[in-house]
């Protein structure tokens, strides 16, 4: 059997909503609790579930940007949390994450291209400006943009765009792992599928996996292999595509199905060859 790319074992994360005058934990919130689940090589892994259910946390966990309170979480042989300085850097640059708002993270008065340099030159990539250039040209063609936008700035940019330089900055490191926070909740519906199409052709020409976040279903039935439904802090259920769509079994489930079929079915269908499956 494949060994799992990310493995995440009864991971809880927890808040601190309430401390005492010495800094001690008084009360805090359980964002996500228990959660366990393997992503496999060149996977696709959709994460759903309504606002506040613990998805977010769940990336920033794996992310390690936020420290678990109980659990384990595992890429392939290093475990998060206790890794060298030289393990850390590797993690790093294998497992990138992009965002919903792209422009946040890119600086207005920063070009397009220094942009994009910047995370090589930081990882220590290529030696030398026209080293880096040459390696941001690369990228930008590979998300469908021209040498054109190398000289461009942020505001000069589309929703489309700038969401491709997003992916474009994760992908100059070559990452093995993307995960995706909602990547393409801000755009319009014929942009996504632009988008959408992009990040399949990236898995097959890259070998890539991904962890994809979103509470569109559409957006998740189009992109995913396998499903993972949280709610309130927990999964109440995980499958296949056809399992989840087709047969779903917990009660929370069957809601966002119906919900789905009722209204969604048809929203990124008709921009997006094949997506019905």
């Amino acid at each position: 059997m494949t060994t799992p790319l990310l493995s995440v074992k009864h991971l809880t994360v927890a808040y601190s909503i309430r401390r005492n005058l010495f800094g001690k934990v008084l009360r805090s919130l359980e964002a996500v609790k228990n959660v366990s689940f393997d992503l496999y090589p060149g996977e696709t892994l959709g994460i759903v579930g309504e606002s506040g259910c613990g998805k977010s946390t769940l990336s920033k966990a794996i992310m390690q940007l936020l420290e678990p309170a109980s659990g384990e979480i595992r890429y392939k042989e290093m475990v998060l949390g206790h890794l060298t300085t030289e393990q850390s850097m590797q993690l790093k640059r294998e497992i990138q994450i992009v965002f919903q708002d792209p422009y946040g993270s890119l600086n207005p008065q920063m070009k397009v291209g220094e942009a994009i340099m910047e995370v090589a030159y930081v990882h220590h990539l290529a030696k030398g400006h026209d080293a880096r250039k040459q390696m941001c040209l690369e990228i930008l063609q590979k998300v469908g943009l021209s040498e054109a936008y190398f000289d461009r700035y942020p505001h000069q940019l589309s929703g489309g765009q700038r969401q491709r330089i997003g992916i474009a900055r994760a992908l100059i490191l070559n990452p093995h792992l993307l995960v995706c926070d909602e990547s393409v909740s801000a755009l319009d519906v014929s942009v996504q599928a632009q988008v959408l199409n992009l990040f399949n052709a990236l898995k097959q020409e890259l070998g890539l996996s991904y962890i994809f976040i979103s509470h569109d279903l559409s957006v998740v039935h189009y992109m995913c292999d396998r499903i993972l439904v949280m709610k309130e802090g927990e999964i109440v259920e995980q499958g296949t595509i056809d399992q989840i769509f087709e047969s779903p079994q917990h009660p929370y489930t069957k809601q966002l199905m119906q919900s789905y079929y009722a209204r969604d079915t048809f929203r990124i269908q008709e921009n997006l060859p094949g997506a019905g499956k």
